[in-house]
């Protein structure tokens, strides 16, 4: 004990204040704390190399907040904090990763709080904003930045927690619903044994009716993740009855087509283990970290991975509607926008990757192919061509637009907003489409089953009996929404759903993998 005090002591006296006695002006040193930290590295080597200049530029800070003095010599306080560093278990984040130090293993006591402090501002700072940098896992992109300073929140939060530790880390918890009931279901999972089910083998189509030697170990299967009371009785081949109604739920709860028919994406749904189901809870929590600063109570939100489109208005989902977004050699991207504009009736300038790859070579098997698609073949002015006049194995630098009409892919109205990508969401005539799932289809652009609808709530009743003239005239008309409207494309594989249960979707982009490992090191 004696040793602390002494350090801590020397420490003062090395900043006493100085008088200068010629000229009687008084010069003030830095409080102890603030001398500590900007001698980090002699006084505390062993934190040092724990802290980068932004994380001692954000301490000093704190500090100065809080009257440059010692803030963790109350024990209750201190146990305040650590009970809630436990919670962060519930968080999907690992709690000894925010252990606090103790004067013993510091041996200085200004060390110790300077670190106790560390532990304190980072663990608010991966609560609310997440514990890895999104940038390098999901990059989003953002038609116009964050307008809040992290370290501004960060800062904002520990001072509550000063007063009221548990108010302050429940702020910094993500207050979105889609966080919070996922941390609810991800807390009571983790306390729980891990289910056991088995793997299905491969194989050909399994349609209900059908006999195969697989369907016990589906059945057992479906057991095992509570799909199912028991195994059925009778012909243990036979596919039929309360099985294949299992498997449909299974199916729904998973984002695939609920037809009962076991294909290879049912079957690697089927055969994802219990501990990467856990896990899928954690990583997806984290996500919804990321997210929840671009969530706005009015807008529209788009989950890229289930293909599910919701309008929120006042922060309560008001409608949903299936999509079809990009496949994964050509991925939607992850963004935040405004829709600003319809395009009603409109034309098709074909992007230039989709030219390259799909309209050139059709083109060049089958010359009638601009014909039968209604393609017009532009320069790079704009100006028509004659297809006979373009080297078609060398076309150079030209422009293919299909015009308005129904076999034009965008269909009748396209939402519009700014993004460096060219994508956007709009109709489309391939509706057959949406009853599959995964619908991973398009080029990257978000397909929208019921555009109309979509429209109906993005716009002013005034707005909309405009935008019925201008469609009925057929013709192409570019319409200015009154008041943009926030659109957000984000990425996740597991949320709960409206009735409380575990709604999952296929990792069609294999983002999970990465997301694992990576939450996994950093623990």
């Amino acid at each position: 004990m004696f040793k602390k005090h002494a350090c801590y002591l020397s420490i003062c006296l090395l900043v006493a204040p100085l008088v200068a006695t010629a000229d009687e002006v008084l010069v003030v040193s830095p409080a102890p704390v603030q001398l500590a930290l900007s001698q980090l590295a002699s006084v505390c080597p062993s934190l040092a190399t724990q802290i980068d200049a932004p994380g001692l530029a954000r301490l000093q800070a704190f500090y100065q907040q809080q009257g440059d003095i010692a803030l963790w010599s109350e024990v209750e306080r201190r146990t305040a904090l650590q009970a809630q560093l436990l919670l962060l278990a519930d968080d999907g984040l690992d709690p000894t990763h925010y252990s606090l130090p103790t004067s013993v293993a510091t041996d200085n006591v200004l060390c110790s709080d300077i670190g106790t402090s560390q532990q304190y501002l980072q663990a608010l700072q991966d609560l609310h904003f997440g514990r890895l940098q999104q940038s390098r896992f999901e990059p989003l992109w953002h038609s116009q930045p964050p307008a809040v300073d992290p370290d501004t929140q960060v800062l904002a939060m520990a001072t509550v927690g000063m007063q009221n530790m548990p108010q302050a880390f429940d702020q910094a918890r993500p207050s979105a619903p889609l966080y919070r009931s996922l941390r609810s279901a991800y807390a009571a999972a983790r306390q729980q044994p891990l289910p056991q089910w088995g793997a299905v083998g491969d194989g050909p189509l399994l349609r209900p009716g059908m006999e195969d030697s697989r369907v016990p170990e589906l059945a057992r299967r479906m057991v095992g993740g509570g799909y199912l009371a028991s195994v059925p009785a009778g012909d243990a081949k036979k596919y039929r009855g309360d099985l294949v109604d299992a498997v449909k739920t299974f199916q729904q709860s998973h984002s695939l087509q609920a037809d009962g028919v076991i294909g290879p994406g049912t079957v690697a749904e089927l055969n994802i283990s219990p501990a990467i189901r856990r896990e899928q809870l954690r990583i997806n929590l984290e996500r919804f970290r990321w997210l929840a600063r671009d969530l706005e109570p009015e807008g529209v939100l788009v989950n890229v991975a289930s293909a599910q489109l919701n309008v929120y208005q006042g922060g309560v989902s008001v409608w949903q509607t299936r999509l079809q977004v990009g496949r994964a050699d050509r991925q939607t991207p992850l963004l935040k926008s405004r829709i600003t504009r319809l395009t009603l009736n409109p034309t098709w300038t074909i992007p230039p990757t989709i030219m390259r790859e799909d309209k050139l070579p059709a083109i060049r098997l089958n010359p009638e192919y601009l014909r039968q698609q209604n393609l017009q073949v532009l320069d790079s002015e704009g100006r028509p061509l004659a297809p006979e006049q373009v080297d078609w194995s060398h076309p150079g630098n030209i422009l293919l637009r299909q015009g308005a009409g129904p076999r034009n892919p965008l269909g009748r109205i396209v939402m519009r907003f700014p993004n460096p990508y060219s994508v956007y969401l709009h109709d489309t005539p391939s509706q057959p489409l949406f009853t599959k799932g995964p619908r991973a289809f398009s080029s990257g652009c978000v397909r929208v089953e019921q555009p109309m609808q979509l429209r109906d709530l993005l716009v002013s009743p005034a707005e909309r009996a405009r935008t019925e003239e201008l469609l009925a005239t057929g013709d192409t008309h570019e319409f200015r929404l009154a008041t943009p409207i926030p659109v957000l494309l984000g990425y996740w594989t597991v949320q709960v759903d409206s009735q409380g249960a575990l709604l999952y979707a296929p990792d069609i982009y294999g983002r999970d993998p990465v997301l694992m490992k990576a939450m996994e090191s950093a623990l």
